[in-house]
């Protein structure tokens, strides 16, 4: 039988909250990633004309990956991840797919580490 140390109820709480802020940030980078994606296959590869919205697009990824990397910083603080750890979750944000994955092994991770379900 494994003895596990007991966290603090507030170090559990601040790690939860930048866990569900990067959960997120995950989230809505892929999406925009895919949607990303999907504009540049129909523009260049199809080479079909898109609407004027369509523009804002990439602008858009752009600005919420800066918000992914200030989440993805905030949890590897609460956390104390280690560099490479840090470094491999910041490239899932310009990876297809990828953030999806890395936001669900952080999740189990993080939650396992900091006990999050009891």
């Amino acid at each position: 039988m494994s003895t596990t140390t007991p966290i603090h109820p507030e170090r559990k709480k601040r790690v939860r909250q930048a866990l569900t802020m990067f959960s997120v940030a995950a989230w809505i980078t892929g999406v925009f990633l895919l949607a990303l994606c999907a504009e540049m296959v129909m523009k260049y590869i199809l080479g079909m004309d898109l609407p004027a919205w369509a523009r804002f697009v990439p602008i858009a990824h752009g600005w919420v990956y800066i918000i992914f990397l200030i989440t993805t910083l905030n949890l590897g603080l609460k956390a104390r991840w280690d560099p490479t750890r840090w470094v491999t979750t910041a490239i899932a944000g310009v990876v297809p797919l990828l953030s999806f994955f890395v936001e669900h092994n952080r999740r189990k991770e993080v939650t396992e580490t900091f006990q999050l379900n009891s």
